[in-house]
């Protein structure tokens, strides 16, 4: 079995991400892809203290189950009537997402959430804007049954991957039980797992290249841990590892004009109270591909999602200099997106 990674210097440290992929080899002689390394693979950082750290410079798993799951993930026939892949909504040489605010489903069906990007999705604590899915299986689960997204079923999808010659091969040589609803979310979710942008300006600078962020991208850096960004926005993925009330220092909702069931956050999934109108704190890699911002789709700009964010979860008015030398800072978090074979089989 092959492997593939974005790879890192020979002294890059490797940390596993131990996936549980597929038992163990049965009497059918399949790969068992369990025993592979599933690894993001980390180089060192010249600035171990920074509240930021960098992304993993790659993620090592078998070549073939990232291949096919980059097929899957393209593949429109997961959905009921063939419209509608998971690349539909999280276009990876866009920025990992639509674009559109309210995605377009089966039908022509609109979605009710900004899409999040699929961009370094692997190192959130957990998936969807109200963290309903821990992991990006589970996650895989959701849009193929929703009546609004993909509009299908696993039975039938999984009717339809075991029906052909290309894809039932693919799994047998990877999978002791060929083709399942699992092997399959499982091989979306280790493609999705390699969707890694490691050499932003600012990782570049967090390696030890002092030279990757000009004069006012560094400034936006330091006031944007000085302005109380930084409490929320922080770790490799530059937020999503933590749940936060949007309304810290302001009721957004009622300013915005009313409250709408995507508002509901995480109390949609915990019935509690308390988790009203809270949400996973959103990656800030690539966002500035990746507009309109936040779970409404509100802010069309990165100048407006600065200024909301001050208002409302740091409770500061930023003036016009400080805004932009923040958004200078932002853009530095672009990164290149990562090859794809496009579902190409």
């Amino acid at each position: 079995m092959g492997a593939t990674s974005l790879r890192a210097p020979r002294a890059a440290l490797l940390v596993a991400a131990s996936l549980l992929v597929a038992a163990c080899v049965g009497d059918t002689g399949a790969a068992d892809v369990a025993v592979t390394r599933f690894a993001y693979v980390y180089a060192p950082s010249a600035h171990p203290d920074e509240p930021i750290q960098p992304l993993p410079v790659g993620y090592e798993a078998n070549a073939d189950l990232v291949r096919l799951g980059d097929q899957l993930f393209h593949d429109k026939g997961l959905s009921g009537d063939g419209t509608v892949a998971c690349a539909s909504c999280h276009s990876v040489p866009d920025g990992g997402d639509d674009g559109l605010g309210r995605s377009t489903g089966i039908r022509g069906q609109k979605g009710g959430i900004n899409a999040p990007t699929v961009l370094n999705s692997g190192l959130n604590m957990a998936q969807f804007w109200n963290g309903r899915a821990e992991t990006l299986e589970e996650q895989a689960k959701g849009p193929v049954e929703h009546p609004k997204e993909m509009g299908g079923s696993w039975d039938a999808v999984v009717a339809r991957v075991a029906a052909d010659p290309g894809y039932a091969g693919a799994f047998d040589a990877l999978f002791p039980d060929g083709v399942t609803a699992d092997n399959i979310r499982a091989a979306i979710a280790t493609f999705e797992r390699t969707l890694i942008t490691p050499d932003s300006p600012f990782d570049r600078w967090l390696r030890g290249d002092d030279g990757a962020l000009s004069e006012r991208q560094l400034a936006g850096y330091q006031l944007f841990k000085a302005a109380g960004c930084v409490t929320c926005h922080q770790g490799r993925n530059v937020g999503g590892n933590m749940y936060q009330v949007f309304g810290v220092m302001g009721d957004y909702f009622e300013d915005r004009g009313g409250e709408e069931e995507a508002d509901l956050g995480r109390v949609a999934v915990t019935h509690d109270e308390g988790d009203r109108h809270v949400f996973r704190v959103p990656s800030l890699r690539n966002v500035a591909l990746t507009a309109p911002y936040f779970h409404d789709a509100s802010a069309s700009s990165l100048e407006d999602v600065v200024r909301v964010m001050a208002t409302y979860q740091l409770g500061r008015m930023l003036d016009d200099e400080e805004t932009a030398l923040i958004v200078e800072f932002l853009k530095s978090l672009t990164g290149t997106i990562p090859a794809t074979g496009g579902g190409a089989r």
